[in-house]
Order: C-alpha cells, then structure tokens, then sequence
C-alpha cells in the first residue's frame, strides 16, 4: 500500500508545533508495519535542507493563475528518517527559511499543493492513499475529484487529518483563478461563509477525515471557529484516533539530550539527577516540587492564566513550590513572565525561546507538568511528560480528556481540572504539592505513568485499519 502524507512541517525538517512530530514520526511506523508511505512537504532554507544530500526526481512547470512557476521535486537520498522524504522546491515561493507567515503564504500553499499533484499525475504514478494533513493540503481532496486536470487520480483515496480546526486558510473566491480549470457545478465544496476555505473544503471532498483525539472529533461541532455545523452534518465519516509519540526519540533510557539516563527501575535516581541539572541551571531547590510550563505562550494554551496563577501559588504555598517556564508567543505573556522570575528569584525562572535539548532536560527532571489549554486537540506535551515519569496538570479538553486520568480516580497517574482558570489552576497545584508530601504514592504513580503506551505503534494501527477499510484489496 503506496501512502503519500502531506504537510506544512515534518520534524526534523521544519517544526513549529505537533504537526512535525505526527508527520515525523507516523510514516515511520507505517513503513515498519509494511507499509510504503512517504511524506511530501515544502523547501525550506534550513539546518536539514542544507546538511543532507538530495536529489532530483522530476522537476516541470506548474501555472498559478496567468504566473507559470518551475518547480523541482526533491528526494532525501538515504532515507534517514525511516521513510522517503520529498520537498517541493519552487524558486523565489518555496525556498525561504521560515515555515509561515509571508504575506504571499496563500500562494506559497495552493503552488505546493499543485506542484504535487502535477508530479504524480505526470510521472504515472497512483498511490493508493493522499493523507492531507491540515488546511496547507486541504484542496488536494476537491482537485482530484473536480479538476479535469486530474482525472487520471480521482479514484485515489484521501484522507484529511485535521490538527487544529481553528486554523481553516481561508481566502477570497477573487484567488479562484490561481486554481486550475474547476468543475464550477461543484464550487460549492470549495465554498464556507462566501469564501474558499480549504479545510472545510477537505472535510466535504475527502473520503474519511480524522482528528489527532476521539474527544477533539466532538468538540468541533461545538467549537471550530464557524465550521461547527460542518463538523456536525459530516461527522458520518469522522474518526478520532489519539496521536502517538515516537518513542525511539523520546526514551530516557537512551536519550542523549537528558543529564542522566533512567527507567522504570533506577526512576527514582535518574529523575532525581536530572532534576538537579534543572534546579542549578536556574537556581532552583531540588527540595521542593518543581512545575513547569513548555510550549507556546498564547491564550490557546492557556498561558495568559500563568502569571497570576503561579504568584498565587508562591503566596499560599509560602514559596514551597519552584517554577520553570520554557516558550515564546504573545509578547505581554512574556513580559508577564519576566517581571515575575525578577520578583522571585530562586523560585521561578523563565527561558523564552524554544531549545529542544532543554525541553528533553525539563520532561526528564521536573516533577509535574502544567497543561491548562483551552483547546488541546491531541496535546503531545502530556505523553512525553508520562514517558518520563512527570506527572502531568491538565484541562479536561480534547485529547488530554482522553491520555490522562486523574490520580484520585481509579488506575489514574495525573491531575486533572475542569476550567481554564487561575482558581482550577492553583488548586491542582496545590493538589500535586500535598502528593509531593508523599514519595511512596508519587513514586508508585510515576511507575504507572512510564508503563503506559502512547507509542506510535498503537496509533499507526489504527491508521492502517482506516486505510484498508476503504479498499479491502489494497
């Protein structure tokens, strides 16, 4: 079975959030499975383009409207990352550094996803699933159904895999004309609100769509960002499977980007090392229970509630809880966070930024992880935290509903609260102090937590399942 998945990002190509890491790590386990999937993806100017060999595979010229653009398809020649790996490379649109946020991204997206399908379509080839990935790759479910351009592939299969609904790439119907000749009778399965909008795009035009949680799979039709009753009227042909974590990346037994090695039998030593490395890298006490915070300072995720929810802590805790924060995103957030490390030194630090050693140290070394995310599709954050033996503080939403069960409910390993709020906040914070109190109990819940299995292999399953359910031949 020939899988191409395509995407935005791919780790270690080029991340921004959990995209790369499903992308990076799914295709993997669908090869080892037996499988041949492959991931096609944007040229990017950075670190891996420039330090790996790639070759030429094809290269044509595809039109963007009245604009005719070259284009090279590019393979990683040794398959490094456990499957083939392609970059569309298009001069002067798809060879800069960054991944979004050019004014011309409109063009730069629809140009990869027309350069990808020209590629198949002229080179003869017929895969036997297109797994789009987001709203980047959202109109290649209605081209090859609609577009005369593409007969050849309208019996291929798609599937659309949405990581976040509230991001949709829409546009005016004004940019029509960069699309190739269109079935106008089907116009409407471009069409959401009086404008093209390629994520509900995809979800009417592909054969099953998926979300990265079966939880996340309901919360759209009551929360996407306006496609709600798209969600609703389609959710026949939904299916919710739970992201997996590559656990060949994240495994402190042999992570080289962690101060100490560890597993389930020398856990108590190896959490203890790393979490001094942490505490004297920024000047905390490895005596009291250490919190954290990593990934992107933005409302989405709750952080604008970190500021006062960890002052309020420090006061009724009477500083015996410590703090680190690792991310980057709306500026008052982190300018929030600063004034705070500045008022409370040896209890809260900050590093703003993103350093992927330095979030492997932190997963490895502290002692609880705070998630109070007002929209969590999958949340990836919870299942390295529990790879690790930290025990994670979520928000009952979306996938952290269904990866972490609280410790006061029968088989539970983490804590969980039910609004996104400072007050929910401090209150599970100091819930995990009191726990702290108790190393017998905590040590026996981080065991369970390290003997969970959010591996890839589960996941990648249930994919395959999905796949041959929709040609049992293939």
């Amino acid at each position: 079975m020939k899988i191409f998945h395509l995407s935005a990002e791919c780790y270690p190509v080029a991340k921004v959030g959990g995209l790369a890491d499903v992308v990076g790590a799914l295709p993997k386990y669908q090869n080892q499975a037996g499988l041949q999937a492959a991931v096609v993806m944007p040229y990017y100017d950075r670190k891996f383009t420039r330090e790996n060999e790639f070759e030429i595979v094809f290269n044509a010229a595809t039109l963007l409207g009245n604009k005719r653009y070259y284009f090279e398809i590019l393979k990683e020649k040794t398959n490094k990352l456990g499957f083939e790996l392609f970059l569309v490379h298009i001069p002067g649109l798809l060879d800069r550094e960054n991944v979004y946020s050019y004014p011309d991204e409109r063009e730069q997206f629809i140009a990869f996803q027309l350069a990808f399908l020209d590629w198949i379509s002229y080179s003869q080839q017929t895969p036997d699933i297109i797994h789009c990935h987001d709203h980047h790759s959202g109109l290649v479910p209605f081209l090859l159904y609609h577009s005369k351009l593409y007969r050849r592939l309208a019996g291929v299969a798609t599937i659309f895999t949405i990581h976040n609904g509230q991001y949709h790439g829409a546009f005016s119907w004004e940019y029509v004309s960069l699309l190739p000749e269109i079935d106008f009778t089907q116009a409407g399965l471009l069409d959401w609100a009086g404008g093209i909008n390629p994520l509900a795009s995809a979800v009417k035009c592909c054969w099953r769509y998926t979300t990265v949680s079966p939880t996340y799979l309901n919360e759209l039709t009551i929360n996407s960002n306006g496609l709600e009753y798209l969600f609703w009227i389609e959710r026949g042909k939904g299916y919710g499977i739970i992201n997996g974590i590559d656990t060949e990346v994240w495994n402190p037994k042999t992570d080289a980007m962690i101060a100490s090695n560890f597993n389930v039998k020398n856990l108590a030593k190896g959490k203890a090392a790393n979490k001094q490395v942490i505490c004297e890298r920024f000047g905390l006490n490895p005596e009291k229970p250490l919190f954290s915070f990593i990934g992107r300072l933005v409302v989405e995720k709750g952080a604008d509630l970190l500021p006062e929810a960890i002052e309020r802590s420090l006061v009724e805790l009477e500083g015996e809880v410590n703090f680190v924060i690792l991310g980057s995103g709306d500026e008052e957030m982190e300018l929030a966070l600063l004034e705070l490390k500045e008022k409370y030194p040896g209890l809260c630090d900050v590093f703003i930024g993103y350093d992927e050693a330095l979030a492997h140290q932190i997963y490895a070394g502290v002692d609880f992880l705070l998630m109070p995310s007002r929209v969590e599709p999958c949340g990836l954050n919870q299942l390295y935290s529990l790879r690790y033996g930290t025990m994670p503080l979520v928000r009952s939403t979306g996938g952290l509903i269904d990866s972490v069960i609280d410790f006061g409910d029968e088989g539970g390993y983490g804590i969980r609260f039910n609004n996104a709020s400072v007050d929910d906040i401090c209150l599970s914070v100091a819930r995990a102090h009191a726990l702290y109190q108790n190393p017998t109990q905590l040590q026996l819940l981080r065991k369970r937590m390290m003997a969970l299995d959010f591996s890839w292999g589960r996941s990648a399953k249930e994919y395959i399942d999905l796949y041959e359910s929709l040609n049992p031949t293939i």
